[in-house]
């Protein structure tokens, strides 16, 4: 049985999801979808703003895996395409050929924010979960200030929030994180692995390397320092949204949860030396 983790309207979400962004930025996403989801994958992560919402349609019909089996996510564009937020989905629908996306998340909150439309964009996600447009919605990159917004006056809370979040950005993520904590908003985190290929050398590698070594010793199997960072985040209730076109990488990334838990003095010891260096990979100003 795949690891989920339950939203705060019992909706049930797989904790790996296989983003269509970053590498796939508008390309066609066909291949390494469909791929993605033959390797194990039941979790995909699109977006207006990505371009390729088509192609994401493409290959999970191409999978041959049931609708039903698949947790599917796509997200508001930070400026819309269509007077109405509904009319913006309902194009994705039919660009991905779904009756329904599980999971449609407010992208940005910066341009709602200045225009002063927040709370006005949430009533109308509001309404898209009461018409089953998505069975959950939430939001992306939202600062602690933006959610208190839309809280003030929200009849659904949000079931999560997407943001970057790897050990050089847990200064700040931090209490975002214990915020949504409180609230029954479950993080999502995108960039989970920056620390390794962005910053090598950098404080956090030592711990990690103790820990792969520990990891590796007890399970019997060669653990990797990726998959120590989501072990990570797997115990502190994370989502994480990666993408890989390799189907070897994909597997040991789904092996993850099985591998035995970092101790408490290790999860420390990633957050204490990850917060020795700030450092922000992607465009976004959650902080």
């Amino acid at each position: 049985m795949s690891l989920t983790f339950t939203l705060n309207d019992g909706v049930q979400i797989p904790w790996l999801g296989f983003g269509t962004g970053t590498a796939l930025y508008t390309k066609d996403s066909t291949e390494a979808v469909k791929a993605a989801i033959q390797t194990g994958i039941t979790h995909l992560d699109g977006a207006q703003l990505y371009r390729n919402e088509e192609s994401l349609g493409q290959g999970i019909k191409e999978s041959g895996v049931p609708r039903e089996q698949l947790f599917v996510t796509t997200k508001l564009e930070e400026t819309p395409s269509a007077p109405t937020i509904k009319a913006t989905l309902e194009t994705s629908l039919k660009k991905l050929r779904l009756d329904y996306v599980d999971l449609f998340l407010i992208h940005s909150p910066f341009v709602a924010m200045k225009d002063g439309k927040l709370k006005e964009w949430w009533k109308e996600m509001e309404e898209i979960k009461k018409e089953g447009l998505a069975k959950s919605i939430g939001v992306s990159n939202f600062a602690v200030e933006h959610l208190q917004i839309i809280l003030e006056d929200a009849t659904v809370v949000p079931a999560v929030n997407q943001i970057e979040l790897h050990p050089y950005i847990w200064d700040t993520a931090a209490k975002i994180y214990d915020f949504c904590q409180k609230k029954g908003i479950v993080i999502e985190s995108y960039g989970a692995l920056s620390s390794l290929f962005r910053v090598p050398g950098g404080p956090v590698d030592p711990v990690v390397a103790g820990v792969v070594q520990r990891l590796s010793r007890e399970s019997g199997i060669s653990v990797s320092p990726g998959q120590v960072l989501m072990k990570w985040l797997i115990q502190k209730r994370v989502v994480i949204v990666t993408t890989s076109s390799k189907a070897s990488r994909i597997k040991e990334m789904l092996a993850t949860p099985s591998l035995p838990d970092l101790t408490l003095e290790e999860i420390a010891a990633i957050e204490t030396e990850g917060s020795k260096m700030h450092k922000r990979f992607f465009i976004s100003r959650a902080e």
